[in-house]
């Protein structure tokens, strides 16, 4: 069975992982870095597939530098909101 999912979660969740992992003075319990996939993921269009062939188009377009740069905008801006206003 075909399952919808929202592709740019996966992105913003890897990204957000690389971002933290370079960042480690950044706070990244489960609650702050829940709050910054959301916000993250509230600022970028969504890209749902359903089957193989639509993740294998999610991820050709994920490699234009602009997608890959918006991605990391919207880290960073979700970032700095969570540790101004932490809510763990």
């Amino acid at each position: 069975m075909a399952e919808l999912r929202n592709y740019m979660e996966e992105v913003v969740r890897r990204a957000l992982d690389r971002f933290l992992k370079d960042n480690p003075g950044i706070c990244d319990c489960v609650k702050c870095r829940m709050d910054m996939a959301a916000l993250a993921l509230n600022e970028l269009p969504p890209r749902y597939v359903v089957t193989d062939r639509g993740q294998v188009f999610a991820k050709v377009s994920q490699l234009e530098c602009q997608f890959e740069a918006d991605v990391l905008m919207a880290i960073m801006r979700a970032v700095e909101k969570v540790v101004d206003n932490p809510r763990h």
